[in-house]
């Protein structure tokens, strides 16, 4: 399996976790339960820094092939769609991750690759650890994957590397939990999202990935539309106060982006956000629609958030 379709599993897995995330985050949960502890202690924060890290790599990947002056078009065009989801969804992140690509991403990109990017992305994850964390993790991430995809970590690291993120995660969720310190959490978060995408990336096969990557190519389409569904659901999953309906939510639209991103691959090169962002960062229409199941014209699958 290529490491362009493991970026794509990974980058799947990611969206479905910040849909059942999301979906929490926006359904009342007082007086607290189990459920909603179990949510809290081990997915919330755990899937936005795997999709910031892959944004970081993606925007690697733009770069391979276009100009600087393409990619600003393209985070330009990305912070006017998070702006017009922004108008149903007050938690968007696209603005966000447009804002810090030209800021932060755009610049380091002048740098020496490799170690140079990746000191300075620890050092900015260090830094925002110590103010509070929350968004100000996003550009340390982006730095972060910018130098992993340049330094191509060995494969023989997964596991050394996914046993000692287990291990932190446990450590500090437990010292979260006894002290209810934000540093701690927040630390707990990161150690858990790297030992998620380590865990994926040991035991990704290709039913897992067959199932995981479709979701990952149409990123930006499944992501905007799960958060409408969030939006619509609301009435049906405020009374219910054990919570499981967050996670029946969740499955049931995540489970749906699956087969319908599926169905979508299968006939065309772009999911529907992909394709209008791609045309608008090109300003013409792109051809979109496969000539045959076995299109030889067919790229590679669209990078940053899709």
């Amino acid at each position: 399996m290529t490491r362009i379709r493991e970026l794509d599993a990974l980058r799947g897995f990611a969206v479905g976790g910040i849909m059942l995330v999301n979906t929490w985050q926006h359904t009342p949960h007082e007086p607290p339960n189990t459920l909603d502890w179990t949510i809290e202690a081990f997915f919330q924060s755990r899937f936005y820094p795997i999709f910031s890290l892959l944004f970081g790599i993606s925007f690697m990947l733009f770069l391979r092939g276009n100009s600087r002056w393409a990619l600003l078009s393209r985070l330009f065009w990305l912070f006017c769609i998070g702006l017009v989801q922004h108008t149903f969804y007050k938690g968007e992140v696209l603005t966000d991750y447009a804002f810090y690509g030209a800021v932060v991403l755009l610049p380091a990109s002048f740098l020496a690759p490799g170690m140079p990017v990746l000191l300075l992305g620890l050092a900015a994850l260090a830094w925002a650890l110590m103010v509070g964390g929350g968004p100000l993790l996003i550009p340390g991430l982006f730095l972060v994957g910018m130098a992993l995809w340049e330094l191509r970590p060995p494969r023989w690291l997964l596991l050394p590397g996914f046993a000692a993120a287990a291990m932190a995660t446990a450590l500090l969720t437990a010292a979260w939990d006894l002290t209810n310190e934000w540093l701690a959490y927040s630390m707990a978060a990161l150690a858990g999202a790297a030992a998620y995408s380590l865990g994926l990336l040991l035991a990704l096969r290709p039913s897992l990935s067959a199932v995981l990557e479709p979701l990952g190519k149409m990123a930006l389409t499944n992501y905007v539309s799960g958060t409408a569904v969030i939006v619509l659901t609301g009435s049906l999953r405020e009374p219910d106060p054990t919570r499981w309906s967050v996670v029946a939510v969740a499955l049931v639209t995540v489970a749906a982006q699956v087969v319908f991103s599926r169905w979508w691959l299968a006939r065309f090169r772009y999911g529907p956000l992909e394709w209008v962002w791609r045309c608008l960062t090109w300003f013409r229409l792109v051809p979109n629609r496969l000539e045959s199941g076995r299109d030889h014209n067919r790229p590679l699958p669209d990078p940053g958030v899709s």
